[in-house]
């Protein structure tokens, strides 16, 4: 997936990242990256194909499959941040019958915030049963490309959330994510690559209350 995505993430609040964590004077470094949170959305790591379609008896399940193993990696370069999710699917079948091959859709989400979609890109996993085989297993990869430029947290956001306070100052123990210009301005620069399988209403319901 290669495009330039909108205002995602970039701020690190403290450039000494061998810091974080400790305590110093005027609180805790901490560290913030340009590299988001890779997740599956709950219920969408599993999918289930019946044959008759229209069944949901257990002795109607044809193929099931899963997504595990997800990993994310990040790099930077010419002013752009790469974010590529690395997941395997694995995959079984009712009948150990001949050789098959299952394509399942997948989608590839750019979260801003924790709730606009910036981009979606659905894709697909080639699934190859082996004769004889009742299970089978692929790897698949989904990239998404952020403009470092564009998700720079603001000069005076960033001055903010580093700012020194001492103890009896009067904001000393107010935490700066409460003020809501700098809140709104954090949550437009963070964001999440979401990966999962692209599932029909009637396959998520079946998920979500089975």
């Amino acid at each position: 997936m290669r495009r330039t995505l909108a205002p995602i993430l970039l701020a690190t609040l403290l450039a000494a990242c061998s810091r974080e964590g400790q305590i110093g004077n005027g609180g805790i470094y901490t560290a913030r990256s340009a590299c988001p949170q890779v997740a599956i959305p709950a219920g969408t790591g599993d999918i289930t194909l019946f044959n008759p379609a229209d069944s949901r008896s257990a002795d109607a399940i044809d193929v099931s499959a899963t997504i595990t193993n997800l990993r994310g990696t990040c790099s930077e370069g010419e002013g752009i941040v790469a974010s590529t999710a690395t997941f395997d699917v694995v995959a079984s079948r009712r009948d150990a019958g001949p050789a098959r091959q299952v394509v399942l859709p997948t989608f590839n989400v750019a979260m801003q915030g924790g709730e606009s979609v910036v981009a979606k890109r659905v894709g697909q996993v080639v699934l190859d049963f082996p004769a004889g085989a009742l299970r089978t297993q692929t790897s698949a990869t989904a990239t998404i490309r952020v403009d470092l430029a564009a998700v720079t947290l603001p000069p005076e956001v960033r001055a903010e959330l580093t700012r020194r306070r001492k103890p009896g100052d009067v904001d000393a123990a107010v935490d700066p994510l409460t003020i809501p210009s700098v809140r709104d301005a954090v949550a437009r620069a963070t964001f999440e690559q979401l990966v999962g399988f692209q599932l029909s209403p009637d396959q998520l319901r079946y998920n979500v209350t089975r």
